[in-house]
């Protein structure tokens, strides 16, 4: 019975989703031009808020857990496992406090409603993945960027999507990179669950009555450690919190 309703689910779902990318484009375009960054933001904040809670469109369950007290006033590098494209919404509505900026490849930086917009003038880093050189002074832009403010970056250091849920190696080299242009950064561990098996054969069908979970974890001061080792103590953490969410 469920795979029979993921098909009019879906539908509805993806039309819901394609209508908010369209009208909050135009809203942000008005918002950034006429009333400036704060408002753009706020905008974008209200665009998440729809993508995330318009999943329940499909029967799904959605948790939001926040596990540590996020300090004000510090940089903060979050760093996440990357299941599916819906990874993303979540984690700005769930994290929008702290004004985050993606770590993002470049190819979205056009073509995409709303999205590609936001990317563009949210000062997110739009890396070339065949420019290694462009992608570093990026990533370095953003870590100047995130420091100076006192705000936050989101990386996700396998480097690309495991729909699956087993999580690939993090690569060290965009954290180090960050972390040199913001030493007093804090890194924090964002486990996500489920999103990959929500969306098993690409966009369509969606699975109904999936469970979802987006849960940040405690921090990792980094001074005085290697990136690799901050990293694998990040992604035990994540692993731990994917594996305690299938129970």
């Amino acid at each position: 019975m469920k795979k029979i309703l993921d098909y009019p689910l879906s539908i509805i779902y993806l039309i819901h989703f394609g209508l908010t990318l369209l009208v909050f484009h135009v809203i942000q375009v008005i918002a950034y031009n006429v009333f400036g960054k704060k408002v753009h933001k706020v905008a974008v904040d209200i665009l998440n808020f729809f993508l995330t809670f318009g999943i329940y469109l499909t029967g799904a369950r959605i948790s939001l857990v926040n596990r540590t007290a996020i300090p004000d006033n510090r940089t903060i590098i979050f760093v996440a496992n990357h299941q599916s494209t819906f990874d993303i919404p979540a984690l700005i509505w769930l994290l929008r406090k702290y004004h985050p900026r993606f770590v993002s490849k470049i190819e979205l930086s056009k073509g995409v409603p709303s999205i590609s917009y936001n990317l563009r003038k949210s000062g997110a880093a739009l890396i070339n993945r065949k420019d290694s050189k462009q992608a570093v002074m990026e990533i370095s832009r953003l870590g100047k960027l995130i420091f100076e403010e006192k705000s936050s970056a989101i990386i996700f250091p396998e480097g690309t999507r495991t729909a699956s849920g087993i999580m690939k190696p993090f690569i060290a080299g965009g954290v180090a990179t960050l972390l040199k242009r913001a030493p007093d950064a804090l890194i924090v561990p964002v486990a996500i669950a489920g999103t990959g098996a929500f969306n098993p054969k690409g966009i369509f069908p969606l699975k109904s009555f999936s469970d979802l979970s987006w849960t940040v974890l405690p921090g990792i001061e980094p001074a005085g450690r290697k990136v690799e080792d901050i990293l694998q103590e990040a992604q035990e953490a994540i692993r731990t919190s994917i594996s305690a969410a299938r129970i």
